[in-house]
Formats: structure tokens, C-alpha cells, sequence
């Protein structure tokens, strides 16, 4: 148990780190392509609190495309944590951000990327504590669904934020 734990662990530490480069590189990936629509499905098209939700989600979706194959034998729910990562991570960024907006009456870039570093560390928190419980493997698969749902619903009110509100 010691080493399984010790395993979950360090692939938490390291898909922190995963999450806050890719994070940093996918913000820039719509511009760079030449504003392609597929590319904004993963990454953000603008600057909405919104569309950077999508920053989180995918950079540890790519995160999970590896480290799935490591740690799948390793923890009965892992989708379970993956999704209370994510959604955790995704209710503080909102949250949070428009409380210091709603007070400061500003909007302050190190504030938000802060912001972004604290609710990452938060998300791979969870993850990895939930990974770590005995539960019924019938969890994970609401957890896939959940986590599936939240991919879903990023990409597709996408095309409404390239176009914006009528």
C-alpha cells in the first residue's frame, strides 16, 4: 500500500508541473494556429474566465493519456479523482475570480495566474487523496462520465464564444 501511495503521489507532484506548462503554452495555441476552430475547441479563443476553464481541463486531460496507463491498476477510482480534480479546480478559478473582481473592481493578470497555480495544486490534491480511498469501482465510472460531460460541454459552447452573444 505504502508504494502505491508513494506512486500516486509523485504522479501528482509531476502532473502539477504537466498541467501549469501545458496550461501556458495551450493559452497561445489558438493565435498561433491562425485561429483554427479545431485548435479552440482545446484551447481558449478569448479571454473569458470561461474559456480559460478549458486551460485546466485540457492540459490534464493530456496528463491523463499517460498517466492513466501508470496509475489504472494502481486505484480503484481514478476517474472519480480526475473529475473531482477538475471540477474543484474549475468552481475556485470561478469563484474566486469573480469575488477579487467583484472587490478589487479590477482584473489583475498575477492575480489570475496565481490563482491558476493554487487552484491546479488544489485539483491534483483531491485527485490523488480520492485515488488513495477503497471505494467501489462502480464510482469510477460516474467519475469518466462526469469528466467526459465537462470536456463536452467546453468544447462545445466554444463555437458561441468565437462568435459571442447576438
Amino acid at each position: 500500500m505504502f508504494k502505491t501511495n508513494e506512486l500516486i503521489r509523485r504522479w501528482h507532484i509531476i502532473g502539477f508541473f504537466w498541467i501549469v506548462i501545458v496550461c501556458s503554452l495551450l493559452h497561445f495555441t489558438y493565435e498561433w494556429s491562425g485561429k483554427s476552430l479545431i485548435v479552440g475547441l482545446f484551447s481558449p479563443v478569448n479571454e473569458s474566465l470561461w474559456e480559460h476553464l478549458k486551460l485546466g481541463y485540457f492540459s490534464l486531460t493530456l496528463f491523463i493519456l499517460v498517466e492513466f496507463w501508470v496509475l489504472r491498476n494502481k486505484t480503484q477510482v481514478y476517474f472519480l479523482g480526475k473529475s473531482a480534480g477538475i471540477i474543484s479546480m474549475s468552481i475556485i478559478i470561478v469563484l474566486v475570480a469573480y469575488i477579487y473582481e467583484l472587490i478589487a473592481k479590477d482584473s489583475n493578470m498575477f492575480f489570475h495566474i496565481g490563482l491558476f497555480l493554487i487552484a491546479a495544486l488544489i485539483c491534483q490534491l483531491i485527485s490523488m487523496n480520492i485515488m488513495r480511498l477503497d471505494l467501489n469501482r462502480k464510482y469510477n465510472q460516474y467519475g469518466f462520465i462526469v469528466y467526459i460531460a465537462m470536456g463536452i460541454l467546453l468544447m462545445a459552447l466554444t463555437p458561441y464564444q468565437i462568435k459571442g452573444p447576438k
